[in-house]
């Protein structure tokens, strides 16, 4: 679930936002999405909506450290508590802790494949029953003010026809929901892992689409197999905002212009060395609670995808950062195999330049 945290205020002292702009979102995604992940994340975006991991009814109420699945940092705003359970005065007992502890949304999960969570009633499993959901969003909905929001698959099995999706919709706006983030994959519950189950089932993005045509009032998301910032831009010609997954962990720097595009501001992006510099004083807090480096530095890995010195910053870290006592210093280190973009753009002209010489002697 979530990790073993970060700089929090209490419950009583948070304050939900009002409203939730959610043109662009991240994904919550077990063991990757945690508050350090998180923190690092909003030094390439303010705006984007941010999803914790799915956090089970269970573990928050017969747990004993609601920090260790509640808590966040004031910087992680605007962000949203994803649930997994299907016991609707369960759910709305969580939604409660969810509104208390300032969170912006609540979200049910109804697209996980686990055959783990299956078992209890969670997840994708769920769209074989849309009255148990619609129970439980209601129930959410009355308990709490922030919104009640809910992420689904298209279809699971052999309840995959678009008609099916049309129904299970429709129960669940009839409580009054109006934000749906579709998976536009079904999830084939026996047979394939999770990890398969994000590759194997064909995307259906016109699935999605028509949802939106269908329902017109209600805010549709569309998740699943975004991998290109203008392949995202396109989709808002066709739903109310995308939700980014993997992409945006294993290569974070691709969020750096989601505040102008989605957003419409003018903020000039910060450079990847930027990015991590500004991290560095979050680690150095969180290493004075005694967390281990390699806990947050896991989630810097992709910063320089596709650029020089990639490779060697990487190797470095996971060489590095798990050792007893490793300190900032191991990201410093890391950071200086990378060439900066101004050292990059030399290279670069320098290289035109051989090359130019060159074809001047054979001429």
């Amino acid at each position: 679930m979530t990790s073993e945290n970060i700089s929090t205020t209490s419950s009583d002292t948070r304050k939900a936002a009002k409203t939730v702009n959610r043109r662009f979102t991240t994904a919550p995604m077990m063991e990757w999405s945690d508050s350090h992940c998180r923190q690092f994340w909003r030094l390439l975006t303010r705006d984007a909506v941010m999803y914790t991991e799915m956090v089970t009814t269970g573990a928050i109420i017969h747990g004993n450290n609601h920090e260790r699945f509640l808590g966040y940092g004031e910087e992680e705003h605007p962000i949203a508590l994803q649930l997994g359970g299907s016991n609707a005065k369960e759910l709305a007992e969580c939604a409660k802790y969810a509104e208390e502890w300032g969170y912006d949304e609540v979200n049910l999960n109804v697209g996980c494949p686990s055959d783990r969570v299956q078992n209890n009633m969670i997840g994708a499993c769920l769209m074989g029953h849309p009255q148990l959901v619609a129970d439980g969003i209601k129930a959410m909905q009355d308990a709490v003010d922030i919104d009640v929001t809910v992420k689904h698959r298209i279809g699971i099995d052999d309840q995959d026809s678009y008609p099916e999706l049309v129904n299970f919709v429709d129960t669940i706006a009839k409580t009054g929901c109006k934000t749906f983030i579709v998976h536009a994959r079904k999830a084939i519950l026996q047979g394939l892992s999770p990890k398969e189950n994000r590759d194997i089932p064909p995307l259906k993005y016109e699935w999605v689409y028509q949802l939106k045509q269908d329902f017109p009032d209600l805010e549709i998301l569309i998740n699943g197999g975004l991998n290109q910032f203008d392949q995202m831009k396109q989709q808002l010609e066709h739903v109310d905002g995308v939700m980014l997954g993997r992409e945006a962990y294993h290569n974070p720097y691709i969020m750096a212009e989601v505040d102008n595009v989605f957003y419409e501001r003018d903020i000039a992006a910060p450079s990847r060395h930027k990015i991590v510099e500004d991290f560095m004083p979050y680690i150095e807090e969180q290493l004075s609670k005694d967390i281990y480096l390699s806990h947050i530095t896991r989630h810097v890995l992709g910063i320089f995808h596709g650029q020089p010195g990639a490779r060697q910053f990487r190797r470095y870290i996971s060489e590095n950062a798990h050792k007893r006592g490793s300190g900032i210093e191991v990201l410093r280190t890391a950071l200086s195999k990378v060439p900066t973009d101004t050292e990059n753009e030399a290279n670069r002209l320098e290289a035109l330049a051989r090359r130019a010489a060159f074809d001047k002697e054979q001429a």
